[in-house]
């Protein structure tokens, strides 16, 4: 089940499935763009969006009475944040709409497809993140919602290790209709321009391969050779793969709080700012 599989990345990567044999059921919004999508990897579409749980229910039914079972469930779906968004400009309803489109997405088609894959004894999740979760392309919801996308992802692989369901995360950057256009160029080029965004980063974002350089590290992924790799996060940019390291904390000072007093502002100042 490829979510998002209409376009873009999401197409390559259902391409690239059905081309390994899968059979491969297809979403997205847009009726149109899904069948002639599922055309092209002789699968199955499903229009609608699969942040409504319904929708997602029924995505996965789909699937399972198509072929039997859910081996792969793929989530690519996505959207941009508006041109020029921040924190100082974003509405309540648009931030609610990114967390949606991304979020929202994610957790319903786990949710919907988790249960199945536990029930037959295993199955591969790939969710689609992004670098913007480090902050560096500024904006809300969108980074906010690959940042939670990241940390449900890493949850999902934990609690589901012992059925033999993998989870992992893919941050791709690749050419599509949502990292091209003069808004887009102009957005990153502002970003480099006011100090967020450094020059190595610009030009990837300037000069990305194309989707078909992203779809085999998910495809990888969902394989029988990747059995053993689960909760991690990948990148995956033209020819470029790699990985962001789990989180681990870092050591700033220590004091045993049985026989020593709290830290004083003072104190915490010489710790974290001196």
């Amino acid at each position: 089940m490829v979510v998002g599989g209409s376009r873009g990345i999401g197409l390559a990567v259902a391409e690239l499935l059905s081309a390994q044999g899968a059979g491969v059921v297809v979403s997205g919004r847009d009726a149109d763009a899904v069948n002639d999508a599922a055309e092209r990897v002789s699968g199955v579409g499903h229009a609608g969006s699969p942040a409504d749980p319904a929708v997602a229910d029924a995505l996965v039914e789909r699937c399972v009475e198509e072929f039997g079972r859910i081996d792969i469930l793929v989530n690519c779906a996505g959207t941009a944040e508006p041109h020029g968004s921040s924190i100082l400009t974003v509405t309540s309803t648009q931030f609610r709409d990114l967390l949606d489109a991304h979020l929202g997405t994610v957790f319903e088609t786990c949710r919907a497809a988790a249960p199945r894959m536990v029930a037959q004894g295993g199955g591969a999740i790939v969710n689609t993140s992004s670098f913007a979760y480090l902050g560096d392309y500024g904006g809300t919801g969108y980074p906010a919602g690959k940042g939670a996308v990241n940390g449900l992802t890493l949850a999902i692989a934990a609690e589901l290790a012992e059925h033999q369901v993998r989870a992992n995360v893919v941050c791709p950057g690749a050419k599509t209709r949502l990292s091209t256009g003069p808004e887009y160029e102009s957005h990153v080029t502002q970003l480099n321009r006011r100090g967020l965004l450094d020059d190595v980063s610009l030009q990837g974002a300037l000069d990305a391969g194309p989707p078909e350089f992203v779809a085999p590290t998910y495809a990888y992924l969902v394989g029988d050779r990747a059995r053993d790799v689960t909760g991690r996060i990948f990148i995956a940019a033209g020819g470029f793969v790699g990985e962001f390291p789990r989180p681990t904390p870092g050591f700033l000072a220590f004091r045993d709080h049985h026989d020593s007093p709290p830290w004083t502002v003072e104190e915490l100042h010489e710790v974290i700012g001196g």
